[in-house]
């Protein structure tokens, strides 16, 4: 598939596009395995067999899928606002407010990067019950995914400071 049939990504250093286009990626071939294992399981149940590790592969992948493509929209902009209160600014002050909400949410992202990590951390003795792999792969999907919202929201954030408006940030 040529990289055309993503979403384009905005304006970035080329760090941040290699990042993005590695979690887009990532995050279709994951949604290509949960089809595929959806698929499989569907199959076993009409066969009347059941294979433990199909479904709870699926639930470890629907995690990083989550959080992955958390970090998708995030380096698109695409995360849901309310922008009735924040459209009425004008630039300068829009600006600022954009920073305010920003900056916010990248204190949220560093506070679960951090407990995200401590999650990691305190689970690798713990196991996946029927696949057997340690729990911190789970929970590893959050972390990654938060870290690299983070890394995108920060981005996002330099440039507001830098004066750059969202429609150039993000060019529809």
């Amino acid at each position: 598939m040529p990289a055309t049939w993503l979403e384009p990504l905005p304006a970035a250093p080329w760090p941040v596009r290699v990042v993005g286009r590695i979690v887009d990626w990532s995050v279709i071939a994951m949604g290509a395995c949960m089809t595929a294992l959806v698929f499989l399981n569907v199959s076993l149940h009409l066969l009347g067999r059941d294979l433990a590790w199909v479904t709870e592969l699926g639930e470890l992948l629907m995690v990083w899928v989550t959080f992955l493509g958390g970090a998708c929209a995030a380096q698109r902009g695409m995360h849901m606002t309310i922008t009735e209160f924040i459209d009425k600014l004008g630039a300068h002050h829009r600006r600022w407010a954009d920073a305010a909400v920003q900056s916010l949410s990248l204190v949220v992202l560093v506070v679960l990067v951090r407990y995200g990590w401590a999650l990691v951390q305190g689970n690798w003795g713990n196991e996946l019950t029927v696949l057997e792999w340690p729990m911190a792969i789970q929970y590893m999907g959050m972390a990654i995914g938060v870290s690299l919202m983070a890394v995108f929201v920060a981005w996002d954030l330099a440039q507001i400071v830098r004066g750059i408006p969202r429609d150039r940030r993000y060019p529809s």
